[in-house]
């Protein structure tokens, strides 16, 4: 969706146009200077850009910005506070949830994330594949078992399954999700999704998906996927509580944000053997701390935060955010405003 709203007045005393001034954040756990720089070579050439790691990290650069846009840099009531002509924050990214949405909105300035634009939807359903098939393959214990000479087979085959004919319950059935549904469609999967409100009729019978809530879900999935945004409703979703929902042979998957599920009461089911598996790409914090004990729990396939970063997916998203930020410069207008 695109919206009209008011873009900074940078027109000077002679009424010529002066440099907008842009502050590209990219956090080093995603890239850091080197990925902002290539973001600010796409720029058009009246914007200044300066790269930074940390929103702050730049107090001139930050006090005269006009826009911000973040790749998972946190952007908080601190620094809206500190740059007096900011009009605008763009995440370079499907979530928005390091963004202090609340000092925004008293400020009236749009936050805008990059959904519509599907940058990052390919390579996290392609992800999300990859997680679910190294567990229901148990790739990574049979790899690690022989490189240590150890012919696993007979331990494994018990426990080594198939995706076809299981039920994938999609928590989240936006652009993403509906990539993910695509794919399961052809791996032979039943589908059921959990959200705010059911799709379109259409929309459902051509993904073969089915519309059930959350608690039915996890009753009855094989697999769980989680493709939604993080806000103050969905923090810990999968909590202990729900969890325990699952039956023992499900698996559980997350390429959305860590905080989606409480990683300690994850950490519990897997030990006790509640649990089949998990595939986990985000973390809450990221990087994780060594003391995270997912990272030691029993049958769990673990990624950092790759889903959404591909060569490919990087240009998509730096094209998407600049996209959106230099529309809101020139002429006001802006696309997927979620603040």
């Amino acid at each position: 969706m695109t919206h009209a709203t008011d873009a900074t007045d940078t027109t000077g005393a002679s009424g010529t146009t002066d440099t907008h001034n842009v502050l590209a954040v990219v956090s080093p756990h995603v890239g850091g200077r080197q990925a902002g720089a290539a973001l600010a070579t796409v720029f058009p050439g009246e914007a200044r850009v300066t790269v930074v790691e940390r929103t702050d990290e730049d107090p001139g650069a930050l006090h005269e910005a006009h826009v911000i846009v973040t790749g998972l840099g946190p952007v908080t009531a601190e620094h809206i506070a500190a740059a007096p002509q900011l009009r605008l924050i763009q995440c370079a990214s499907h979530g928005f949830d390091y963004v202090d949405l609340d000092a925004a909105r008293a400020r009236n300035i749009p936050v805008c994330n990059i959904g519509s634009s599907g940058a990052e939807k390919q390579n996290v359903a392609e992800q999300t594949f990859a997680l679910m098939l190294a567990l229901a393959k148990q790739l990574v214990p049979a790899h690690t078992a022989l490189v240590d000479a150890d012919w696993a087979l007979p331990r494994l085959q018990q426990s080594i399954t198939e995706l076809s004919g299981k039920t994938l319950g999609i928590v989240g059935l936006g652009h993403i999700g509906q990539e993910v549904a695509r794919r399961a469609a052809a791996f032979d999967m039943s589908i059921v999704y959990a959200g705010p409100e059911p799709l379109d009729a259409e929309t459902e019978a051509r993904l073969g998906a089915r519309y059930v809530g959350l608690d039915e879900l996890l009753r009855t999935s094989d697999y769980v996927t989680l493709h939604a945004p993080l806000t103050d409703a969905t923090r810990h979703l999968l909590n202990a509580e729900r969890l325990a929902l699952l039956k023992p042979t499900a698996f559980v998957i997350n390429t959305a944000r860590g905080a989606l599920i409480d990683q300690d009461a994850l950490a519990d089911a897997l030990e006790a053997g509640a649990l089949a598996g998990a595939g986990i790409d985000v973390f809450d914090p990221e990087p994780p701390t060594p003391a995270l004990r997912l990272l030691k729990a029993p049958n769990v396939v673990l990624s950092p935060h790759v889903a959404g970063v591909t060569r490919e997916t990087l240009v998509r998203i730096a094209l998407a955010a600049v996209r959106n930020a230099a529309d809101f410069l020139a002429r006001g207008q802006l696309r997927d405003v979620v603040s």
